[in-house]
């Protein structure tokens, strides 16, 4: 009996495995820390907008996402015209791929990347080669190492998830400037929201003088609308025309839009989101290390701990440990980190819990 066979490689593909989502219990509150979302909420402003479009469901969202590309431009200063917007940074990565890569071509990502990279690779039957990283870091040199021929694409998360590691703005101008002027640079920049490094710069500035770069961002993140599912990308007009022509009508609906729309321009509460995330990575990060566990540096709203190899103090003893207690981390084999757990910053309340935890997990016989 014959049936429908996919494309060759596609079953080479390893599915993306989201973090784990906690099981409610009665009598036990309970606390995600594993999937990077802002405990927050988004702004007042974004829900009221949101609820402001119900009485219009009926209608098609306008196809091009005209006034949240304008919002967007106001809000950076940027043209709206070179900018395209997605369900999520997600769909304006699959995009690119499928715009610029095809059977036999390659594209760098790093080792801990993000995982839709590699996934985005390999459907469209390229190659995916990883560059190592130094330090949980993306390592230039490592990158142009590894470009043949074939190269046709590089992914660049900066911040990177999930490590929270980044690179300064000279290394990524560095990066551009080694590589053939016919390979595109993916600068994502997800996370850009919460850095505060005079030496780092999302993309814009090279996005704006290069006809080879993008760059990508997300209202998942510090806006807080990670169900509505919205994104955008800044490029080259010429990028932004061929993803475009591939690109699915009313792919960003008119509540998500809305909501956008009102979330961009409250950076009230954006700051008060930053500040806190500040605050509480440098005080989980020095909590943390008290106990004897390394917790890589991070720039972004989450930190990385490594646990020892020590029976009964491993990473999947820890989150074990942790989960009975309410608290649901994110593990991290399918991304090369058996040993470590990516902890959101989330709430003061759990943020404490978080160290209490983790202090009496060590500390147990």
């Amino acid at each position: 009996m014959s049936r429908p066979v996919p494309n060759p490689g596609i079953l080479d593909i390893a599915p993306y495995t989201p973090g784990k989502s906690p099981k409610a219990e009665p009598g036990r509150k309970v606390f995600k820390l594993s999937a990077n979302e802002t405990p927050f909420g988004p702004s007042p402003k974004a829900i009221e907008a949101y609820k402001s479009a119900a009485e219009h469901l009926h209608d098609y969202p306008e196809g091009t996402s005209r006034i949240l590309r304008e919002a967007i431009g106001r809000a950076y200063g940027l043209d709206p015209d070179r900018i395209i917007c997605g369900a999520g940074s997600d769909e304006i990565l699959n995009l690119l791929a499928h715009t610029y890569l095809g059977h036999g071509d390659e594209a760098i990502s790093t080792t801990h990347g993000f995982l839709v990279y590699p996934i985005a690779t390999m459907a469209n039957g390229a190659v995916n080669v990883i560059a190592p990283e130094v330090d949980y870091t993306a390592s230039v040199d490592a990158i142009l190492k590894l470009v043949t021929p074939r190269t046709k694409l590089v992914w660049l998360a900066n911040p990177n998830n999930p490590t929270g590691t980044y690179l300064p703005f000279d290394e990524v101008k560095r990066l551009r400037a080694g590589l053939p002027s016919h390979v595109l640079l993916v600068l994502d920049a997800a996370y850009a929201d919460y850095v505060s490094r005079n030496d780092y710069e999302m993309g814009i500035e090279l996005v704006a003088t290069s006809e080879n770069t993008v760059m990508t961002h997300t209202f998942s993140k510090i806006h807080g609308l990670a169900a509505l599912r919205v994104g955008w990308m800044f490029g080259p007009a010429h990028i932004v025309d061929a993803a475009n022509r591939i690109r699915g009508p009313f792919n960003v609906s008119t509540p998500a839009m809305l909501a956008a729309i009102a979330a961009i321009e409250d950076t009230a509460h954006q700051e008060m989101s930053k500040t806190h995330t500040e605050t509480w990575r440098n005080r989980l990060t020095e909590e943390i290390s008290k106990l004897g566990l390394k917790v890589t540096p991070s720039v972004a709203n989450f930190v990385l701990i490594h646990f020892p190899l020590d029976k009964g103090k491993t990473a999947e003893d820890a989150d074990a440990f942790l989960t009975k207690r309410g608290l649901v981390l994110r593990a991290l084999k399918n991304y090369k980190l058996p040993h470590a757990l990516r902890l959101t910053i989330g709430t003061e309340e759990a943020n404490k819990l978080v160290i209490e935890g983790l202090h009496d997990f060590m500390r147990a016989t």
